[in-house]
C-alpha cells in the first residue's frame, strides 16, 4: 500500500506530537482526522488556548475531534474506517474497542527506550536521573500503558546542559524520523514485533507543581538535573523568609565549598552560590513570589540580607 492510500487517524496534543504530525503531512501521508485535547484556559486571564496539534490540523484543513471520553467515539472512528491510528503524547487512555479497529493497528511513539520510563513523563525523568543516552520507541498499543510490542527503536545522546524544551524538540525530531522509517516496513509486513521484558520496566509519574521543591541536602548535580527536567514548568523552587523563591537560571559550580552549610547563600567575587550536600549551585536569575524574574545582582541590591541566609 502506498503512503497516499493509507488512511490515518492521528492522536496527539503538545509540541512533541505536532512535530510528528507535521512530518507525516510533509511526507504525503493521508491524515483523515486528528484527535487532540480540548482548548485549555491558561495564564492570569484564563484565555482559551488551542493545542499545537489542533493549530497544525486547522492549517491543513484536517477534521478535528476533541472528545472528553474516547469511549463515545468508537462508532465515529469505525465510520472513518482508518487503516492505522498513530498516537503521540495524546494524554488519554485509548479503549480496546478503538485499538481493534484499524487493519494495521494502533501505533504509539514513546520517547524512551522501553521498557524503561513507561508513563506520562519520560522526557522529564530521563533528565531528572542524569541519563547520558536515551532513545525513542515505535510500538503497538495495548491496554497496559506503554507495554505493547516494539516495532523499532533508536538511541540518541543527551548533552550535559540540555534542558527540557530543546531536549523535547530533539526527541520529537528523532521520533518523527524513526516513525517515517518504520511505517513502510510495518505496512509491508517486514517487521516482527518484539515483546518487552516486563522485569526491566520502570515507571514515571504525572508531574505536579510541588515536584520542583529543592532539597538542599542533595548533591548539586541532582539539583541541577531537577532544574533541567522541570524547566520551564513547574520550575525549581525553595523558600526564603517564608516566601517561595524560584531559581530560573543556574549553573553547577566546580568547587565544593565544604566549610558551608547545606542551603547557605554566599558570595565569592560577586558571584552568588548556594551550598548543597555535595558541591554548590551558582545562581544567575531568581524570582521571588509575587515579583518579576530578576538578575541575581539586581536581586541582591534589593535584598542584601539574602547573602548569609539558609534556604529551606
Amino acid at each position: 500500500m502506498e503512503n497516499k492510500d493509507l488512511k490515518i487517524i492521528f492522536m496527539g496534543t503538545p509540541e512533541f506530537a505536532e512535530t510528528i504530525l507535521e512530518s507525516l503531512i510533509e511526507n504525503k501521508y493521508k491524515i483523515i482526522s486528528v484527535y487532540t485535547q480540548g482548548d485549555k484556559k491558561v495564564g492570569r486571564n484564563q484565555e482559551l488556548q488551542k493545542s499545537p496539534v489542533k493549530i497544525l490540523a486547522q492549517k491543513n484543513n484536517i477534521p478535528i475531534f476533541t472528545p472528553e471520553k474516547l469511549k463515545l467515539e468508537v462508532e465515529n472512528i469505525q465510520k472513518q474506517n482508518p487503516d492505522l491510528i498513530i498516537v503521540a503524547a495524546y494524554g488519554k487512555i485509548i479503549p480496546q474497542e478503538i485499538l481493534d479497529i484499524p487493519k494495521f493497528k494502533c501505533i504509539n511513539i514513546h520517547p524512551s527506550l522501553l521498557p524503561k520510563y513507561r508513563g506520562a513523563s519520560p522526557l522529564q525523568n530521563t533528565l531528572l536521573n542524569g541519563e547520558k543516552i536515551t532513545g525513542t520507541t515505535v510500538m503497538l498499543m495495548s491496554q497496559e500503558v506503554d507495554a505493547g510490542y516494539i516495532l523499532s527503536q533508536a538511541t540518541t545522546e543527551i548533552y550535559p546542559e540540555e534542558k527540557l524544551p530543546e531536549f523535547s524538540q530533539k526527541m520529537a525530531q528523532k521520533s518523527a524520523e524513526l516513525l517515517l522509517k518504520t511505517l513502510p516496513d510495518w505496512i509491508d509486513e517486514k517487521i516482527e514485533p518484539q515483546s518487552q521484558d516486563a522485569s526491566q520496566a520502570t515507571f514515571c509519574q504525572m508531574l505536579n507543581k510541588e515536584d520542583g521543591k529543592i532539597n538542599w541536602d542533595e548533591p548539586a548535580e541532582k539539583i541541577f538535573n531537577r532544574f533541567r527536567a522541570y524547566y520551564p514548568w513547574p520550575g525549581i523552587f525553595t523558600f526564603w523568609n517564608n516566601k517561595r523563591l524560584k531559581l530560573t537560571k543556574i549553573a553547577l559550580s566546580p568547587n565544593d565549598f565544604s566549610e558551608k552549610k547545606s542551603g547557605e547563600v554566599f558570595s565569592i567575587n560577586d558571584d552568588i552560590f548556594i551550598k548543597t550536600l555535595e558541591g554548590a549551585i551558582q545562581i544567575e536569575k531568581i524570582q521571588l513570589e509575587g515579583k518579576n524574574d530578576a538578575d541575581i545582582k539586581n536581586f541582591i541590591n534589593g535584598y542584601p540580607n539574602f547573602i548569609g541566609s539558609i534556604l529551606n
